[in-house]
């Protein structure tokens, strides 16, 4: 069995991890990828969407679609252990990740701030060394800090991130592009419409830059104070016109200094997404949402759950996109490889 496999890879932008003299191993009918470290952090490490190449994206997505079908009971060809480290509080993220983990059998631990030793003052780099000193193999971080990551570059054994403040959020950036590529099945040309708290939305800025570099045209909209600098900002009707998708985004009041200029009644009427406003959108529009949803305020009850919705589709693509982006982790190549 041969597999041609590449240490260099275009990068969207050029990854600051790069990869390095891989060495291929045969075990239990998977191809496992050992890289040498070259520096930093572990590079199966997933910190932030812009350090996966385009291919690596594909990548991911082909096993999250076969995880979604023919791959359903693929577990790891050994056991794991992972601990998930929430300081922040998440549903979707961390069950998904839960059942991902279950699923490829691995053994899972939830590490949450109220049940451990930060209460008593210890640091987070320690909290992280100390789960890499009792032998577990991944972490899952999320964390309300940005960039947290940078306190544990030296971590020997691989992080996945979760979601870093308004930073990054790969893995819900991964999912969104799963249930955009089931709709529409490339992103060239695609017209995407982000609406709402652009500003605070690691899902906004870990979305855009990877479908732009895919080829999609994202527009963003919502109050002004709500602007992200360099992202492309115009009304919302504007932004809905003609588009294939409009993700709308919840206001992220824990992240608010000084609350809204204007009442959520406004807020609704001026910047969501309304029941009038969807008889606008084209046909073969879906309308997305990453939740927690605020129903009535950035978008109408009656339209999380409409035949263009596709909000809860990507709840489901978030479990398969989760074992791809584990099975990564633990150094195993894509199905299509192998």
């Amino acid at each position: 069995m041969s597999h041609d496999v590449k240490g260099e890879r275009n990068s969207f932008p050029t990854s600051s991890l790069g990869y390095n003299a891989y060495r291929i191993v045969e075990l239990s009918k998977c191809v496992i990828i050992t890289a040498r470290k070259v520096s930093g952090m572990n590079e199966r490490s997933l910190l932030d969407i812009s350090q996966l190449s385009r291919q690596d994206i594909l990548d991911i997505l082909s096993d999250a679609h076969d995880f979604s079908a023919s791959k359903r009971d693929w577990q790891l060809p050994h056991p794991g252990l992972v601990a998930n480290l929430f300081f922040e509080p998440s549903t979707r993220t961390h069950y998904s990740f839960a059942a991902a983990e279950l699923g490829l059998g691995l053994k899972a631990e939830d590490y949450t701030p109220l049940t451990g030793s930060t209460q008593k003052g210890e640091s987070f780099r320690d909290t992280c060394l100390t789960f890499q000193a009792l032998g577990y193999d991944l972490l899952v971080i999320r964390s309300p800090q940005e960039r947290y990551y940078d306190e544990i570059a030296d971590l020997r054994i691989p992080v996945i991130n979760a979601g870093d403040g308004a930073g990054s959020h790969p893995t819900q950036c991964l999912l969104d592009l799963m249930t955009i590529q089931e709709e529409f099945a490339t992103f060239e040309g695609l017209k995407v419409a982000i609406i709402g708290d652009i500003a605070h939305s690691r899902v906004a800025n870990s979305d855009y830059q990877a479908l732009t570099a895919l080829g999609a045209r994202v527009v963003c909209a919502g109050p002004e104070e709500f602007a992200r600098e360099g992202f492309p900002f115009t009304s919302v009707d504007e932004a809905i016109e003609g588009a294939d998708v409009v993700m709308t985004l919840r206001i992220q009041f824990e992240r608010l200094k000084e609350g809204m200029s204007i009442t959520r009644e406004e807020y609704h009427q001026r910047y969501g997404l309304t029941a009038a406003r969807a008889q606008s959108l084209k046909p073969g529009c879906i309308i997305l949402h990453p939740a927690p949803i605020n129903r009535g305020l950035e978008i109408d009850s009656e339209l999380v759950e409409c035949p263009r919705s596709r909000i809860f589709k990507q709840m489901e693509n978030g479990t398969y996109v989760r074992k791809a982006v584990i099975k990564r982790a633990f150094n195993l190549l894509p199905f299509r490889e192998e």
